[in-house]
């Protein structure tokens, strides 16, 4: 392949190394109005009294709004396809406050300065209630987060907002109870994941502005344009056809933009002022006022007979969704639809789980999605059974996880009844690499450095899957140009991830024409064609199928208008990219003059290609990560000495972007295992909300970091590609975990792992 699998520059690269692409706020106009809001200083209250006055009455205050002067219809900033599975659970201000940080009240100035002074002279009397803070005690509480009475749901998610439950999940196959009959080993732990903050580098921010028709324009640095659309029309109550939601650059996301967290307030200003407007939170409001991953507790058991044949699996989630139920139900259940269809070999498996309110930040989505916590938990469990059972823990996993050509009944039917299998799945061939790579049965399970340092080592698998089935969609356009050149118009959005750049690629592979023929152009749902967006892992399945598609249709319309001038049949004539040909080489033409020919008459206005793909499934990417860790015995300080990640997401579509967000992924790994915490005090204020407090790890954070890839060929992928977005972030958890354990016998089961708790462990150690 000339173009797939090739080592391409990101089109972009050079030019964001030298700052040139335009963000959000570039866009902004120069009057346009400065949002600020105004946030609930108490966990849990109710609003008895809100003066505005004199804040209204500032000079260059242009309004003031309050839950009084918004729609009453309850929503989702979840983006998600309709309908939602997210509880409608929020209005764009309320009279009920639900954690600090909760929405107030919205000023409107001229400028910041004074947008900031109307906000210190607004009046509030709060009726403070008592909080739910922590989520263990959340069901059942005597406070009800959400007793109000016109909440709604789509469908049935196991709801019960009266329990503070947000969702509730089950998955069951087999009889749990017979299969731990026949097991000789058990292991039953509980897992504690915290939560973990986004930490992108561009902040949530949104301008908008009415055009010259009246309509809502909105300009956001978001992962869902066209949810976006449809979360403002139902929150505002107008029409979607009345909105339209432009997406420039983004400076990352991570799964913190798949939630509208911000574009409703500069909105709702622009249609109640007539003018523009945008919010920009800063790095405290990115923190404590929009999303975090899911903090869960996990109970395992597991259990094998005396040959390491893994028998029953039986896992039970709690989740804290926060104040507000964005992506309760979904991340929750993919913890267990992501996890156990590992160990198919087990006779049965069993997922309990609920999502619950607190008083907290809203939970939402995070790259890996609930699949990270629960590869923590699992593997973890399944590192200890290896030990009970004095097996290699590469060895339990050979005997037992899934490989080519197998199903789970986690897995689920195709629409005939037949079993879903995995058609692509090189997982066995990751272990085998990634254990020569660290030199598994060398150093294994660890060794001494000097008379205070020990080395260990960890392992862990894990996988995600490619899309949504059956709901994930998109289409795309290819235009050829007069010029000979080609528009590619996509409704997905590029992160940064480099997604336009591999989308160019296979456009380009399918039409034998150089990169540089192709011009990506970004979303505007006015233009673009829809993509239920970029979140799930699905821009390089779902898009990219439907972007060969729309390659395919128009290379067909290129050879039949070629063939038609040189007057010959379709069959007759072959294209080569920049040629149509007779196939005895006798008579050519470029494609340029057939550009040209097209748009002046002899032929349609302009030849454009159509595709549009949904799955019916979502293949599975793999990993199976390990990680070498040396700790000092006299301090319990950790440090990460060599990681390796071999990867197996089908065809490499570009093997430099797919290291570079391998390598990424696994830092926010590595990140939420030894470093990353959200903390909140007694009264429920987050505390870790600026990077002085909360820590990401930084390169020298990081030791070697190895990448590798154990290609498989996905038959339903576009060149036979899988996703490989999320799957990167799931293991280092566990393996670092394992790794410590390895070295100096502490049992991590709380993240995340720091000296303090490695030092602690050891000390408990000796006293036992």
């Amino acid at each position: 392949m000339k173009f797939v699998n090739q080592p391409i520059e990101k089109i972009d690269g050079m030019d964001v190394a030298t700052g040139k692409p335009v963000y959000t706020d570039d866009l902004v106009m120069t009057n346009a109005l400065i949002v600020k809001i105004l946030r609930s200083p108490h966990a849990f209250a109710e609003i008895k009294s809100i003066d505005v006055s004199r804040a209204e009455d500032l000079p260059g205050v242009e309004c003031v709004l309050t839950y009084k002067d918004v729609p009453n219809v309850r929503f989702t900033m979840a983006g998600q396809s309709y309908p939602e599975p997210s509880p409608y659970d929020r209005l764009i201000l309320d009279k009920i406050l639900r954690y600090v940080g909760d929405e107030v009240a919205i000023v409107a100035a001229v400028d910041e300065k004074t947008a900031n002074k109307a906000l210190k002279l607004i009046k509030v009397e709060y009726e403070v209630m008592e909080p739910v803070l922590d989520f263990e005690e959340a069901i059942g509480h005597s406070t009800v987060i959400h007793p109000e009475d016109n909440l709604h749901i789509n469908f049935d998610i196991g709801f019960n907002q009266h329990k503070n439950i947000a969702s509730s999940t089950i998955i069951e196959a087999g009889n749990i109870e017979e299969a731990f009959d026949e097991c000789t080993h058990i292991v039953e732990e509980t897992y504690y994941i915290q939560a973990q903050s986004h930490a992108m580098m561009e902040t949530y921010r949104a301008f908008s502005y009415l055009d010259l028709n009246e309509r809502l324009s909105v300009v956001s640095s978001t992962q869902i344009p066209f949810h976006v659309r449809r979360i403002l029309a139902r929150a505002l109550q107008i029409p979607a056809s009345k909105i339209r939601v432009i997406k420039p650059r983004i400076g990352g996301g991570f799964g913190g933009k798949q939630t509208a967290s911000v574009e409703v307030f500069p909105a709702i200003v622009t249609l109640k002022t007539g003018k523009p407007a945008k919010i920009i939170y800063d790095r405290k409001e990115s923190f404590s006022c929009t999303t975090s991953r899911h903090a869960m507790r996990i109970k395992v058991k597991l259990g094998a007979d005396r040959d390491g044949r893994i028998r029953g699996i039986d896992m039970e989630g709690l989740a804290d969704t926060g104040a507000y139920g964005e992506h309760a139900p979904t991340v929750f259940s993919v913890t267990g639809y992501k996890t156990l269809p590992l160990y198919n070999q087990a006779k049965a498996v069993r997922y309990r789980a609920h999502a619950v309110y607190t008083n907290k930040m809203t939970a939402g989505a995070f790259r890996g999605y609930g699949v990270t916590q629960g590869t923590f938990a699992l593997e973890c469990a399944i590192n200890q059974l290896a030990g009970k059972l004095n097996m290699d823990p590469a060895k339990l996993r050979e005997i037992n996880m899934i490989r080519e050509g197998e199903s789970s009944p986690v897995l689920g039917k195709k629409d005939d009844g037949t079993p879903i299998k995995m058609e692509s799945c090189a997982l066995d061939r990751c272990v085998k690499k990634g254990k020569a790579l660290i030199e598994w049965d060398r150093k294994f399970p660890s060794y001494e450095v000097s008379d205070t340092k020990v080395r260990g080592l960890g392992m862990a698998i894990t996988m995600q899957g490619s899309g949504i089935a059956k709901i994930d969609t998109a289409s795309t356009i290819i235009k050829l140009n007069d010029d000979g050149f080609f528009t590619l118009l996509l409704g997905s959005t590029d992160m940064g991830t480099g997604s336009d750049t591999i989308l160019a690629q296979m456009a380009a592979e399918v039409l034998e024409i150089p990169m540089d023929k192709i011009i990506v152009h970004a979303v505007d749902t006015d233009i673009s064609p829809f993509d239920t967006g970029s979140y799930a892992s699905s821009t390089t399945y779902v898009t990219g199928n439907a972007v060969i598609k729309a390659a395919e249709n128009i290379k067909e319309q290129i050879i039949e208008y070629g063939a038609r001038f040189l007057n010959q049949s379709m069959e007759a004539v072959e294209f080569d990219g920049g040629y149509v040909k007779e196939i005895d080489g006798s008579n050519r033409i470029s494609l340029d003059e057939i550009a040209q020919r097209v748009v002046s008459g002899e032929g349609k206005s302009q030849l454009i290609g159509h595709g549009s793909f949904g799955g019916d499934t979502s293949p599975a990417p793999f990993i199976a990560g390990f990680a070498e860790v040396e700790i000092d015995k006299e301090t319990g300080k950790i440090d990460l000495i060599d990681y390796v990640a071999v990867i197996d997401c089908g065809t490499v579509i570009n093997p430099n972007l797919a290291t570079i967000q391998a390598e990424g992924g696994l830092v926010q790994g590595i990140g939420m295992a030894m470093f990353e915490d959200v903390v909140y005090s007694s009264k429920g204020k987050l505390q870790t909300n600026t990077l002085m407090q909360y820590k990401i790890p930084c390169r020298k954070d990081i030791g070697k970091l190895t990448v590798e890839f154990e290609s498989s060929f996905e038959p339903s992928g576009p060149f036979g590609a899988k996703s490989i977005g999320e799957v990167v972030v799931n293991t280092p958890p566990a393996a670092i975990a394992h790794a410590v354990y390895n070295a100096v016998g502490v049992n991590a089961r709380n993240l995340p792992i720091t000296p303090e708790k490695v030092l602690m462990g050891m000390l408990e150690n000796k006293k036992s």
